[in-house]
């Protein structure tokens, strides 16, 4: 009888459920379930307005896609529930909602439901950038060395800014939550009946350090006296590695979805880290890119490096028995999705004007800084640039300078572990860009002058959750074999052409030149302009 592992892939539109066969990796079937209240960026389902650079979502949209989509897949496939050896998930990151002590969303209460902070905080919530502010200024006079391993660059979009805004904003909110908690640990825990927090979320977005833990009182303290002990009230202090066992699915899940009870499920996992097993890559040197409406860059290193805009270097936080180094850009398929809606045109009209101009025809250079920068600024205040439109500029050469901003700040990323000795070999894309565009991923390859290879499955963050899930219930011994059977390359690749790559050389030059004045101290006036929205 054929075995199955199902991947629960939590995307920031929608959640991908996947079905695949552990002696392959083949999908016997797949199911893409949107959010019903998708991101809740302007007001909340109650009609309560937001502020600038709010991204919020409703929890029970998250159970939404199990209940809808794990029985849709056994359907389709017309497999039998003892088939299915385990279950994984995996969820954009960090992304977190205060709960109470037993796990129910604060934003399902009558009382809570108006108040904005009781809200999941999805990773691309920025309104907490001057709380993350606040955390790097304090870290940094304080020499934290939790602050260190982030380059003294604490995040908006993670755990500890977002935690800091509800306590600076809505104190009764952080007053009433039992547990603060990430989004990737609560569905885990309601799929269970477990609270299991893993190391990986934990390690990248939650400043835990393995064998260190988190910062000490004092930090929390200095922050807001409030804050001292939110490791021992709202958080937790035992945390579990990739590929370990949460639990069981519980009777009330069992009966949702189709399976048997006690289905055994693994701890969660962050959504771009998944999907580097899934493209067979268990070791160093492959820089892994995992392209949607972000791009995350991830790479394993024998050791600990300190590299500019690194979001992290996590110990066994990709694998086991590795360093696993995370960079990233905060809009990219984001990006080129404002395009189309703003200019009103159709993707695959565009798509063909843009193919059809030569490197640098147009004229133009953009910075890919539409959702601030991740990496390597660290700098969610940033914001988007054009140079050189004419009166003749059209929207196709507009489109194709924004693809090439987006592969000029993955250079920047590969330049940046290059000047730190950690050596990339090799690169490769995994998403939905390389499934959905040639023409970017073909950029991609001329601008970076390397080979860009595509795994089996372009879905890796989906089939890395069902071969974590296929580990957890004892189908592998560890992730590097699940990975020698279900993952890697396809034969398929992206080959850079040199006569555009030597074009590009010369319009990289203008992109840093742009990027070192707006992004590093020769002038303010994006953080300036900020100022006068949010007063207007």
């Amino acid at each position: 009888m054929s075995r199955y592992a199902i991947g629960i892939d939590y995307g920031t539109e929608s959640g991908r459920v996947m079905l695949t066969s552990i002696e392959t990796g083949e999908e016997a079937a797949w199911a893409l379930i949107p959010y019903p209240n998708g991101v809740l960026e302007t007001a909340l389902p109650t009609g309560e307005k937001l502020g600038h650079d709010w991204a919020l979502q409703d929890p029970r949209d998250y159970l939404h896609v199990v209940e809808q989509g794990v029985p849709q897949v056994l359907k389709q496939s017309g497999i039998k529930p003892e088939q299915v050896v385990g279950i994984g998930t995996d969820f954009t990151a960090c992304t977190m909602l205060p709960t109470l002590a037993e796990g129910t969303p604060l934003c399902t209460l009558p009382e809570f439901e108006t108040r904005p902070h009781a809200w999941v905080k999805l990773w691309k919530h920025h309104a907490a950038q001057p709380q993350a502010d606040k955390i790097n200024r304090i870290g940094k006079k304080r020499k934290e060395k939790a602050l260190e391993m982030y380059n003294w660059a604490h995040s908006s979009e993670w755990f500890f800014a977002k935690a800091l805004q509800i306590v600076e904003e809505d104190f009764a909110v952080y007053e009433k939550a039992g547990k603060l908690i990430e989004a990737a640990d609560w569905i885990v825990w309601q799929l269970t009946g477990n609270e299991r927090r893993n190391e990986c979320t934990a390690g990248y977005k939650d400043m835990w350090l393995k064998g260190d833990g988190f910062p000490s009182k004092d930090f929390f303290a200095a922050l807001d006296p409030r804050m001292a002990n939110i490791v021992e009230e709202k958080l937790a202090t035992t945390f579990y590695p990739l590929g370990s066992r949460a639990g069981g699915l519980t009777a009330a899940m069992a009966a949702k979805t189709g399976l048997l009870e006690g289905t055994p499920v693994a701890v969660g996992h962050i959504d771009a880290h998944a999907g580097v097993p899934a493209c067979g890559v268990t070791g160093p040197g492959v820089l892994v890119m995992i392209m949607g409406t972000s791009l995350c860059h991830m790479l394993m290193a024998n050791e600990r490096r300190i590299v500019e805009g690194v979001a992290g270097v996590v110990e066994g936080g990709i694998v086991p028995g590795y360093y696993g180094y995370e960079a990233g850009q905060a809009a990219v398929g984001d990006l080129y999705g404002w395009f189309f809606k703003a200019f009103g045109v159709k993707p695959d009209e565009i798509t063909a004007k843009a193919a059809a101009l030569r490197p640098g025809q147009s004229g133009l250079v953009a910075l890919d800084w539409w959702n601030g920068n991740r990496s390597v600024l660290m700098n969610a205040d940033l914001s988007g640039v054009l140079v050189g439109a004419t009166l003749s500029t059209g929207p196709h050469e507009i489109y194709r300078a924004l693809i090439e901003a987006t592969a000029f700040g993955t250079l920047t990323v590969i330049r940046a572990f290059e000047r730190e000795g950690i050596q990339i070999n090799r690169l490769m894309a995994c998403g939905g860009l390389p499934e959905k565009s040639p023409l970017v991923m073909q950029i991609f390859a001329d601008v970076t002058n390397r080979t860009i290879e595509l795994p089996r499955s372009l879905q890796g963050s989906g089939l890395g959750a069902a071969m974590h899930g296929a580990v957890s219930g004892g189908a592998f011994a560890n992730i590097a074999e699940a990975a020698g059977k279900m993952g890697g390359a396809s034969g398929q690749a992206y080959v850079p052409n040199p006569e555009a790559n030597r074009i590009y050389t010369q319009l990289y030059e203008q992109y840093l030149a742009l990027h070192d004045w707006f992004g590093r101290g020769g002038t303010d006036i994006m953080k300036r302009l900020k100022a006068i929205r949010a007063g207007a």
